[in-house]
């Protein structure tokens, strides 16, 4: 059975807190990926952008998996999509309960920068984070995927 494998690409990082506050962007990713020489061989010239985030929720400070899970199922996932963002999956993890994971994919690096600008903007967003208030912790992984890749 064949793998899809993907090349991490320079930049993981954390954050709390239950919106989505300003974040550092992602290093560029994709066929313009400015990876040094000796590793930008490595990446699919047709490369999209694949962004992998694990959302914790902070049961401290009243956060709740569950909770989140149905933020995700009710809307999370199509605003997103509305605004094109491709969701390859969402998963459960299994060895830390109170962890979501996602992955989403996006053609271009400037592509993932319009789309996280628009659903920031949109009053369904704004509506469902008041539904659905769950702080969290969050892991996020910017990737490119090798040139010998299923999965680009």
């Amino acid at each position: 059975m064949k793998r899809a494998i993907l090349a991490a690409v320079v930049l993981g990082f954390t954050f709390t807190g239950t919106a989505q506050a300003q974040r550092p962007g992602p290093p560029p990713c994709g066929p313009q990926s400015q990876l040094p020489a000796d590793f930008s061989k490595n990446v699919a010239p047709t490369a999209r952008c694949f962004e992998i985030r694990m959302y914790t929720a902070n049961a401290d400070e009243g956060g709740d998996i569950n909770t989140l899970h149905q933020r995700f199922r009710e809307e999370e996932v199509s605003i997103f999509e509305k605004h094109g963002a491709e969701v390859i999956a969402v998963w459960q993890r299994l060895d830390d309960p109170n962890t979501l994971v996602w992955m989403l994919a996006y053609r271009d690096l400037e592509h993932r920068q319009d789309v996280w600008q628009k659903f920031g903007a949109d009053p369904a967003w704004d509506a469902l984070l008041a539904k659905y208030p769950v702080p969290i912790s969050a892991e996020v992984y910017y990737m490119s995927p090798t040139d010998y890749s299923n999965l680009k």
